[in-house]
This record gives structure tokens, sequence and C-alpha cells, in this order.
């Protein structure tokens, strides 16, 4: 009797538990102004020759690095 009941006390515990998800909304959280994609002054990931701000520049870079990861793109090389 006592296993059984416990049986169901820790059934009923793991059922609970899949029920306290907490808000993942981003309602309250703190919001920050945006700033444009290209505007990368601050990152270590600057590529070289690219200049910060420059939105020409930067876009030329997505389309380079779009066009390496394309199987059918003629290679580089």
């Amino acid at each position: 009797m006592r296993r059984a009941a416990a049986v169901i006390m820790l059934g009923t515990l793991g059922l609970l538990a899949g029920c306290g998800e907490r808000d993942q909304s981003t309602a309250n959280a703190k919001r920050s102004a945006d700033k444009p994609a290209w505007d990368s002054s601050s990152s270590k990931y600057i590529v070289p020759g690219y200049t910060p701000g420059d939105k020409a520049g930067w876009e030329a870079q997505l389309r380079e690095r779009a066009q390496a990861q394309n199987d059918f793109a003629p290679s580089r090389k």
C-alpha cells in the first residue's frame, strides 16, 4: 500500500512539474534602441576590407558569404 501511494505521489509530482513553466515573453523585457546591422563598429568579427558603417560593403560581404555556402556557385579557388 505504501509503495503504491509513493508511486502515485511521484507520478503526480512529475506531472505537476511540467505545468510550472515560466513566462518567456519579451513583453516585460528591457528594450534598447536598435542600430542598423552594418553599423558594427564594436564587433570583434570584422572582416579585413570592411569599414563599419558601410552599408554597401556589408551587403557585398553577405552576398559573398552566401555564395560560399552555395554548392552550385562556381568555385573561387
